[in-house]
């Protein structure tokens, strides 16, 4: 088994998310004793993708500039740690009701036509298939699930997208009106993976 460790809150040691995916990571690794681990900070930086990006990556020239190199290089380190992966375990830190700019500028160097999914006559296919996905929610006054929450429902839908439709969330919400009933939630929910 390989796992992708991801984190991209910004509280350090504070983080509940941070704390959360270190769990599910032990947890799985209890299991897995063989397991390997790759673990990527989005909060040390993700790049925005941008025009020059979009010409580099997407548009793909025959032969890219040393700079246009540099960009697709990055995109491909992000994108090859996803394909190596057996497990993706997320931490999903809720900012503004939304996810991290951090783990959007991820997502954004992920989704690369023709590589992590393709457009065909049925609509779109998402090419990162046989891959599961375990999401440490974290947030301090956004109920998991309502209609403020506009951070679990698209990354959902991103991951599935990409072809990655076994989606599990680890939540800890609310935790701003009551941090002990938010961490029992995550931790009765963690309790609930098979690892």
């Amino acid at each position: 088994m390989n796992i992708l460790h991801i984190d991209s809150a910004i509280t350090g040691d504070a983080s509940v998310s941070r704390k959360l995916t270190a769990d599910i990571v032990a947890r799985l690794k209890a299991a897995n004793p063989d397991a390997t681990t790759t673990y990527r900070d989005l909060n040390k930086g993700v790049p925005a993708i941008d025009t020059a990006w979009f010409q580099a990556v997407r548009v793909a020239p025959e032969s890219p500039t040393e700079a246009q190199q540099a960009l697709i290089d990055v995109s491909d380190a992000y994108l090859k740690e996803v394909q190596d992966a057996d497990v993706l375990v997320i931490g999903l830190p809720v900012y503004n009701f939304t996810l991290t700019a951090q783990l959007k500028n991820w997502l954004d160097q992920i989704s690369r036509a023709g590589v992590s999914f393709r457009y065909t006559e049925a609509g779109p296919e998402g090419l990162l298939k046989g891959k599961r996905a375990i999401i440490a929610y974290a947030a301090a006054g956004t109920p998991f699930g309502s209609d403020l929450d506009h951070a679990s429902g698209y990354l959902r839908h991103m991951l599935g997208f990409l072809g990655i439709t076994d989606v599990t969330f680890v939540p800890a919400d609310r935790l701003a009106f009551d941090r002990d009933a938010g961490l029992a939630r995550a931790q009765e929910a963690l309790e609930q993976i098979a690892a």
